[in-house]
């Protein structure tokens, strides 16, 4: 493969061309009289022709000089522009968000915040991406996620929204059929219905308010990797499950589920933005972490601590 064009000296050839003067393009382009001089040595050494007559009264161009001013003039305009777009881009949020988001958070939580999201903003749209599964940023081309879980160390842009408490819930005809278990080993003679994606799914691990921990291993009639698909089967009375609080929390205050063992808890989980690493985030992305912040630290299920942005 060739070696790319010398871009800069070809632009700077266009406003010598233009101009007809080495003195004036360097002060029009805020370059040294030299550094344009040294741009049309490399372009006059490289295509092994002179651009320019020259005399000490007079600039002119060559023949080869006027064939390849024009292009040269397209070279310059091309990058002012793209430069000007780039420029307008950072001071105006413009583009498309690619973001990834858990299906029942997305659904329930986030896209009800999107309309007017793309009210605020118009130049802007959101491609919005819904799976349980954690997708691989980088190579999906996204340009943020919500994670809801303890990060592990990584590269990634992190902000987090809050933190959410889980609790143990099942309905009132289950617990008034199975008992309201008072500790964890009292779920060995439960119906547990299991999330597939916990980081241990296997494990449901408790803290005692006193410092006591006990991990229990659940086993049940169903286990799903989504939040919202053990719905019915809890409300039904099928068994008892570990639930965020944003997903069950207008179920418990009406009552349609209970939340039991008041003195054991769940670790909480925390709700986070994450983005790919490297500078500032595009104007766009910022503008959409803002708005998830204002809105997202203020829900009723919201524990809200003060954790700033981690590159």
């Amino acid at each position: 493969m060739g070696t790319l064009p010398d871009f800069e000296a070809w632009a700077i050839f266009s406003k010598v061309a233009e101009r007809q003067s080495f003195g004036r393009a360097a002060t029009e382009l805020g370059l040294s009289k030299a550094t344009v001089s040294k741009a049309i040595a490399r372009l006059e050494a490289r295509i092994a022709t002179p651009l320019f007559h020259r005399t000490t009264r007079r600039l002119s161009l060559t023949e080869a000089g006027r064939r390849a001013s024009e292009g040269a003039a397209r070279i310059l305009a091309a990058g002012q522009s793209a430069e000007a777009d780039a420029i307008a881009e950072s001071a105006t949020p413009r583009g498309t968000v690619h973001f990834a988001v858990p299906m029942s958070f997305g659904v329930t939580h986030v896209a009800p915040l999107l309309p007017s999201f793309l009210e605020a903003y118009p130049q802007v749209s959101v491609e919005l991406h819904l799976s349980d599964d954690q997708v691989d940023l980088i190579d999906g081309g996204f340009d943020l996620a919500v994670r809801i879980a303890t990060l592990p160390d990584s590269t990634l842009k992190v902000r987090r929204l809050c933190q959410v408490r889980r609790h143990l819930v099942g309905a009132r005809s289950y617990f008034d059929r199975a008992g309201r278990p008072e500790h964890p080993r009292d779920l060995e003679t439960h119906a547990c219905l299991g999330y597939a994606y916990l980081p241990t799914r296997d494990r449901w691990r408790f803290l005692h308010e006193s410092g006591e921990e006990f991990v229990v291993t659940p086993s049940g009639p169903l286990r799903a990797n989504n939040a919202d698909a053990l719905m019915p089967a809890l409300l039904a009375g099928l068994g008892v499950a570990i639930q965020p609080e944003f997903v069950v929390w207008r179920d418990l205050a009406a009552q349609r589920l209970e939340a039991v063992m008041p003195d054991w808890s769940l670790a909480p989980i925390a709700v986070n933005v994450v983005s790919p690493p490297g500078g500032q985030r595009p104007e766009r992305v910022t503008a959409l972490v803002g708005f998830l912040v204002r809105h997202l630290s203020t829900v009723p299920w919201a524990v809200v601590d003060q954790v700033e942005d981690a590159a």
